[in-house]
């Protein structure tokens, strides 16, 4: 009794110590031990959701027996979810649970919709009768009623959880160092390096082991051990307690920007003061330039001429009295270019949908385009489809240490630039490269499609090796590129919430292929005997290659409109006022509040 009495005693201490914030010993909590218990955590988790996603189209087709394009939308739908759901956890983060309760609550979430889905795949009950799609499609039954029900809860179970973890991962690990101080902030460099490391570790074994447990073991097992591997991360998640430094949640982080936008209206016929340090809560002062510049140590942000009717909220109407106005009729400068910010990021973020839309088809038609090639490696070894998809991930391991040995300090040399090249140019030559990616994919499927119907030819399943080459180069430019331009703005109190807006793009990109196979299919389908690019199981009957065209020709377009729009951001008077103040500004403009974060160097 008395053991029981002190275990109870020494968990209740242990999760006391979670909810607050570990601060008061700098060299018990936070640093890179702290953070490696989050990166076993991203490892983990990314290696259990990618073997589900990436393979997922194989298991609706040929166990629930859906259509092709069906399932491509399935899959897309269902990716999509997870990454707008990002916005659900990094809210609940930031404003009320703080990363370390969001990630354990919604880890245990995603876990319970493994376990069901590998319950379902393994019960017979629960599926369709068995049949071959490609040889016997037509009268295959497709799942309904409950087996589609409890089908869907549990994918919609995993999105939900995954959704809601992800972008605590990096915030969390990032909370681990001190922004303020340069060793802390090298640190942080490298943490970010790192968990970019094990994502990409995760995904190849997700898509190679996993993807062949699933192959030869069957799909019931494979999500059993993607239930398993969750597990992991999460007992790596809570091995970390009591060496986390947990950063408090602020309160509603939606309130403030909310409170800009009616103030602003409510003042819509009120005329701006020529001078902006009349306006409420303005600690400006002018340097010799001419430049606007917050006050040193203020915290606050230099007033912009940009979306100048936001400036209305600044507005004082009762100028001279003690009467006070309610924050939802008056708002502060800094509270005014929080939101700026927030906007003039937006068209940055839209330009990556595209390249995501081109990821859902790597996830989905390149799969199918796997399947229908020869997969041969050995007499006794075949390639799965799926497993394809773990060429970008290969070319990541060995790429990013090589550009930040060998590219980044010979660029920082040519342009001056601490990063070697701008968040913006990185992610504009990954949106180019990723037009090539498509070109390459229609080109090859063109070749394959020809060989099978004109000369019965069945080609090798390395032919389609190069689109998914591109792409990890593609994505190691665009994806790291806009997680630091998002990184960058730091707002405070919003980190996981800003790295939850880059997994939104993500989403947007697979509803927008959702959204394209639909209306392709529609457009293309001149009669009852012509069902479209897409409609058909039969890729030699379909035209993928024309889609591919198309999604090519949308990717260029794309890739100019990223033009013109990073040009527009990068003569934004806030991005000029930065560079030209220098970096001993940049914490003013980073709202790093270091009065919660202070540390010392000491950190392991």
């Amino acid at each position: 009794m008395i053991t029981r009495e002190r275990a109870s005693v020494w968990l209740a201490r242990r999760l006391l110590l979670i909810g607050e914030a570990n601060l008061s010993n700098p060299n018990k909590h936070g640093g890179m031990r702290a953070a490696a218990f989050v990166l076993g955590l991203q490892a983990f988790e990314i290696m259990a959701i990618a073997a589900v996603g990436n393979n997922l189209i194989t298991y609706v087709i040929n166990e629930m027996h859906f259509s092709l394009s069906e399932s491509a939308n399935i899959v897309t739908n269902f990716v999509g979810t997870i990454f707008i759901l990002a916005l659900l956890g990094g809210y609940l983060s930031d404003s009320y649970l703080g990363c370390f309760w969001t990630m354990l609550i919604f880890g245990f979430v995603e876990l319970s919709g493994f376990i069901l889905l590998s319950v379902q795949a393994h019960l017979p009950q629960l599926k369709p009768p068995q049949c071959n799609m490609l040889t016997d499609g037509e009268n295959c039954v497709e799942a309904k009623g409950v087996k589609s029900l409890i089908f869907f809860v549990a994918l919609y179970l995993v999105a939900l959880g995954s959704g809601c973890v992800k972008p605590n991962m990096i915030a969390h690990g990032g909370d681990q160092f001190n922004q303020s101080n340069p060793k802390q902030s090298k640190k942080l460099s490298t943490y970010f390096n790192a968990a970019y490391f094990a994502f990409s570790m995760g995904e190849l074994f997700a898509l190679t082991l996993l993807v062949w447990i699933q192959t030869h073991s069957g799909m019931d097992v494979g999500f059993g051990v993607s239930a398993a591997v969750m597990a992991m991360g999460l007992i790596s998640l809570v091995s970390g307690t009591l060496y986390y430094r947990n950063k408090p949640p602020q309160g509603s982080i939606l309130t403030p920007i909310a409170q800009v936008f009616v103030a602003a209206i409510l003042k819509r016929k009120q005329i701006c003061p020529s001078n902006p340090q009349m306006l409420h809560g303005s600690k400006n002062r002018v340097l010799n330039n001419g430049i606007v510049a917050p006050s040193a140590g203020s915290g606050s942000l230099a007033h912009t001429q940009r979306f100048r009717f936001l400036d209305k909220a600044c507005i004082k109407i009762e100028v001279g009295t003690n009467v006070k106005e309610s924050p939802w009729r008056l708002c502060s400068v800094t509270q005014v270019e929080e939101v700026k910010i927030l906007i003039s990021a937006i068209p940055i973020f839209a330009c990556t949908i595209v390249f995501n839309t081109i990821l859902a088809q790597l996830q989905t038609f390149s799969v199918q385009q796997g399947g229908a090639m020869d997969t041969q490696l050995a007499k006794s070894f075949h390639i799965p489809p799926a497993s394809l998809q773990s060429i970008p991930y290969i070319i990541l391991i060995i790429v990013v240490p090589l550009y930040d040995t060998f590219f980044v300090p010979l660029a920082r040399k040519i342009t001056g630039h601490e990063s070697g090249i701008s968040p913006l140019q990185r992610i504009g030559a990954g949106l180019c490269f990723a037009t090539f990616s498509m070109v390459s994919a229609a080109i090859m499927e063109k070749k394959r499609r020809d060989a099978a119907v004109d000369s019965n030819k069945i080609l090798s399943i390395f032919w389609i090796t190069p689109q998914f080459l591109i792409f990890g180069l593609s994505e190691m430019l665009t994806a790291v590129g806009l997680i630091e331009f998002f990184y960058k703005q730091s707002l405070k109190g919003m980190q996981a919430f800003l790295t939850a807006i880059t997994y939104c793009s993500y989403s947007f990109g697979f509803y927008l292929s959702s959204l394209l196979v639909s209306l392709v299919n529609k457009i293309t389908s001149s009669s009852s005997s012509n069902q479209g690019w897409l409609g058909d199981n039969d890729l030699n009957k379909d035209r993928l290659d024309l889609f591919y065209w198309m999604l090519a020709v949308l990717s260029f377009l794309n890739f100019l409109s990223y033009l013109f729009w990073a040009k527009w951001y990068s003569y934004s008077p806030t991005t000029t006022q930065q560079e030209t103040l220098g970096d001993d500004h940049l914490n003013n403009y980073g709202f790093i509040n270091s009065s919660k974060h202070s540390v010392d160097e000491s950190i392991p």
